[in-house]
């Protein structure tokens, strides 16, 4: 209740000008969410800058979550996590054109991106919505098939960390990890539900996943037994997609983010000599890649087959007319004064 409290008095300062959000000029896209992650922001990022593909420059923002330091950094594609962060490094990974940053302050940050980048055409925040001070163009609000905020409570008796009626601060709203599109009556349950005006737009997206690929570029792989190696959020759509891949798999889970340590690897090492006979390999995310992969040379794990499987968020419902709010959005953009 005291921190409900808390948030309700924050954002009267704000919403009554006590204390200022500013609105930068260039235009800004933040993905946020109301809850404790798991809701599938990286994908809807790399989603919008598929989106805004040919559009140049382009930056992303974000706080770089487990990284050492708070300073402004832009993140190179030789960086590790332990420095940047590893949602951005798998960003920059896989978009090397887009200029990639991370920044506890926000407007501090996107000051900075406008001095490096002048011609900057857009800023794609990640976990950007509780940020006040930042006052973004466009809000995109995630929220999961499984827990919509909706049916949610705040911490320690659910998983938000923010209000509800934040929600209507976004012109977007995507319920993510759909298993398939509802139909329009569906559709509107939701958005009932969700306590969405007409204004507000709602999207749902589904996970697709790209087969398999070796670490260090190997061809065939060994589909008989595979050891799945997650640290994040929400394994589970993962888990059940791997377990249709092959004949038997083996789950080692570690919290979101997790910093792999000599004993971990140790650990894994010794569960996958043992853990099932014949054919079999190490498979992980990307973003836990990010991270076993500065830790692997001279590991006990040093030479396993090890691939990784990239996600994609896939706009279910309408994916034409979400590209087009991107698009527009990055288009004229008069400065908020």
């Amino acid at each position: 209740m005291a921190y409900g409290a808390l948030l309700r008095l924050r954002h009267a300062l704000y919403d009554h000008g006590a204390w200022r959000s500013e609105r930068p000029a260039v235009p800004t896209i933040a993905i946020g969410n109301l809850s404790f992650g798991g809701t599938g922001k990286t994908p809807l990022m790399e989603l919008v800058l598929r989106t805004l593909a040919g559009t140049a420059p382009l930056a992303t923002l974000s706080r770089g979550y487990g990284r050492k330091g708070t300073d402004i950094h832009e993140v190179l594609t030789t960086d590790t996590a332990e420095h940047s962060g590893d949602e951005p490094l798998q960003v920059k990974r896989k978009f090397p054109e887009v200029r990639v940053f991370v920044g506890a302050e926000r407007v501090k940050a996107i000051a900075h991106i406008v001095g490096q980048v002048p011609d900057v055409k857009a800023v794609v925040l990640d976990d950007a919505l509780q940020h006040r001070a930042l006052d973004a163009g466009l809000n995109i609000l995630l929220t999961t098939w499984q827990r919509p905020y909706s049916e949610d409570m705040l911490v320690p008796a659910g998983t938000l960390r923010d209000l509800p009626g934040r929600a209507h601060a976004a012109q977007i709203v995507v319920v993510t990890k759909c298993p398939s599109l509802p139909d329009a009556s569906e559709q509107q349950r939701w958005r009932q539900s969700l306590g969405l005006h007409e204004s507000q737009e709602l999207f749902f997206s589904g996970i697709a996943y790209d087969a398999p690929t070796g670490v260090d570029g190997s061809g065939q792989l060994p589909t008989d037994s595979c050891l799945l190696v997650t640290g994040i959020a929400d394994p589970a759509p993962l888990v059940a997609h791997v377990r249709g891949l092959f004949k038997q798999v083996e789950h080692v889970a570690f919290p979101d983010h997790h910093a792999f340590s000599p004993a971990d690897l140790a650990r894994l090492a010794e569960r996958y000599a043992k853990f099932a006979p014949g054919p079999r390999m190490l498979v992980t995310t990307e973003k836990d890649a990010t991270r076993l992969g500065s830790v692997l040379a001279g590991s006990p794990l040093d030479g396993t087959p090890f691939a990784t499987i990239a996600m994609r968020a896939v706009i279910l419902n309408e994916p034409e007319r979400f590209a087009d709010l991107i698009r527009r959005h990055v288009g004229p953009h008069p400065a908020h004064r």
